[in-house]
């Protein structure tokens, strides 16, 4: 069972957050600092739009850096080579058919779901589509409800990803 508050990411996606993390924490808080320390400068900070510019900055992003460190804290990485080969899982990359459609084929990442970037191929495992295809296998078919209304799929490849 899944804690609530835990996070499922692939490997790439917990890397990306913890670059993410080392940047704001070794580099951008040393710059918002110096940014701070050069608004002191300029005299009284009662009135110094520049230093309350900065101070905003840093709440901002110390709020960044604490989101960070507890999306690190609680995720749990699904390692792509532990799914079941040929089924639809977290890690795995899928190719979709329009059912009755052209032939039009899309081929998706299924990743966690703060790492999603459809238009980069990446869909979420809590997506409409991503949750009707998970644990599923090639030449099933799965109907979609979306937005845009329902359409039906069938999975005519299931690959682990490289």
């Amino acid at each position: 069972m899944i804690d609530k508050n835990q996070e499922l990411v692939t490997p790439e996606g917990l890397e990306k957050l913890q670059k993410e993390l080392a940047y704001l924490t070794e580099t951008r808080r040393k710059e918002v600092a110096d940014r701070i320390r050069q608004a002191r400068d300029f005299g009284d900070i009662s009135e110094n739009s520049e230093y309350d510019d900065a101070k905003n900055e840093q709440g901002l992003l110390e709020r960044r850096i604490g989101e960070l460190q507890r999306r690190v804290r609680n995720v749990r990485v699904v390692d792509p080579s532990e799914v079941e080969e040929d089924a639809v899982d977290l890690g795995t990359t899928v190719t979709l058919r329009v059912v009755g459609g052209k032939g039009q084929e899309r081929t998706f990442q299924i990743v966690g779901a703060n790492e999603s970037d459809p238009t980069s191929g990446k869909l979420s495992h809590a997506s409409p589509v991503g949750r009707a295809v998970l644990k599923r296998k090639v030449g099933e078919k799965v109907k979609v409800s979306t937005p845009r209304g329902a359409t039906e799929y069938e999975i005519v490849n299931v690959e682990a990803a490289s």
